[in-house]
């Protein structure tokens, strides 16, 4: 027994500083890595400094102790280096879409855009062509109310009548919404277009046009004619020029350049509405 005990006191102990050494050698390694420093270069604008002017305020972000994306670095900078710093976010997987904003010239979701190790500064702005609230959070009211007047959600003829049943829909008419209902409405295409920029109280906008696609296009709705009556106005659809940003930028892959084409030779008379291939019955 005492041979086990002393044995055994023994295995401890080289475990132990088997266990130190690896600790110690991960500790080393860590701060022999060279400082790899990035400069981020961000807009900042308070309201309650109506004096200041807005500018770009430089921050120095080691790359060794941050994540790898750009909401990584700004997080790193509130917490460790300026509280004052403003942005929203929330999902930190690119589904809610609130920390949407200008990187690098680009439109894009912070939370999935990999910072850019090279040594000239990132610089990012708020979403462009939008009143700010401050720092990095646009004011998203109009873009809001314009995706109410669509009237996102469905509609039938039969909406007065107590429901028993669910709203039938086949396989083909449910591929129809593919590429329209993952629209997480971060506002990238809409402000990454000039027709929006210039006539942003009256045209649509590609995000809401595309959602107002989705929903005409939606074998259950039963308000097409109602839905395309209200786009029949110089500016609510026909304002786009095909000019694709809203596509090129799209931080989800999504095409509201097409939607919009499909919207307008509905509007011309082109194109109508396929009839359901499953109905519900009244």
């Amino acid at each position: 027994m005492l041979v086990f005990r002393t044995c055994r006191g023994a295995f401890g102990q080289v475990r132990s500083f088997h266990v130190a050494t690896a600790s110690t050698a991960a500790a080393a390694q860590a701060k022999e890595k060279p400082v790899r420093n990035k400069t981020f270069a961000i807009y900042r604008w308070n309201p309650d400094k109506p004096d200041e002017k807005p500018h770009l305020q430089e921050y120095n972000v080691d790359l060794n102790s941050c994540g790898p994306m750009v909401l990584d670095a700004l997080i790193k900078i509130k917490n460790e280096m300026d509280p004052t710093l403003t942005f929203r976010r929330s999902c930190r997987e690119g589904i809610c879409g609130s920390c949407a904003m200008n990187i690098s010239g680009v439109n894009t979701l912070a939370c999935i855009c990999k910072i850019d190790a090279s040594s000239s500064a990132t610089k990012i702005y708020p979403l462009p062509h939008m009143y700010v609230v401050k720092d990095l959070v646009p004011d998203m009211n109009n873009f809001y109310k314009q995706y109410k007047s669509i009237e996102p959600w469905l509609q039938r003829d039969d909406d007065n009548v107590k429901k028993t049943t669910e709203h039938l829909q086949s396989v083909g008419d449910r591929q129809k919404l593919d590429g329209l209902y993952e629209c997480i409405l971060c506002a990238c295409c809409s402000t990454s277009c000039p027709s929006y920029w210039w006539n942003g109280d009256k045209y649509l906008g590609p995000a809401v046009l595309m959602q107002a696609y989705r929903w005409i296009i939606d074998s259950r709705d039963e308000a097409t004619t109602k839905r395309l009556d209200k786009m029949r106005d110089p500016f609510s659809a026909f304002r786009c020029h095909t000019i694709m940003n809203c596509t090129k930028t799209c931080p989800k892959g999504l095409n509201p350049g097409r939607a919009i084409a499909e919207i307008k030779k509905m509007l011309g008379g082109v194109a109508k509405k396929d009839e359901p291939q499953l109905r519900t019955a009244h």
